[in-house]
């Protein structure tokens, strides 16, 4: 079920309206990253604390996680994890690999 084509209360639907609230949203998350970043210098906690919002925001609302039950979406975070732990071992590798000579 799409969640932004469901009537509201009065009987009409939302249309396109959540998809642009949240295009906006995302859009001012990375002007503000980009004027912070120029002003204060980058500060890479709160540039990744800002990324994981702006993802976070798209996976629930572009691929429609947030239509999906809970389960799913707690599922999914410790396969994601995972991934990322099995991309952390192959990258060190991989630099070796470029220089084409062992550790």
């Amino acid at each position: 079920m799409n969640t932004t084509t469901t009537p509201n209360a009065s009987g009409k639907s939302n249309g396109m309206a959540t998809t642009y609230v949240v295009y906006v949203t995302i859009l001012a998350i990375a002007v503000y990253q980009v004027c912070f970043a120029m002003m204060a210098g980058p500060q890479p906690m709160l540039m990744l604390a800002l990324a994981i919002l702006q993802a976070s925001i798209a996976v629930m609302y572009f691929m429609h996680l947030a239509a999906e039950r809970q389960v799913l979406a707690l599922a999914l975070i410790p396969y994601t994890i995972f991934v990322l732990f099995m991309m952390n071992m192959i990258w060190s590798d991989s630099v070796r690999l470029l220089h084409m000579r062992p550790h």
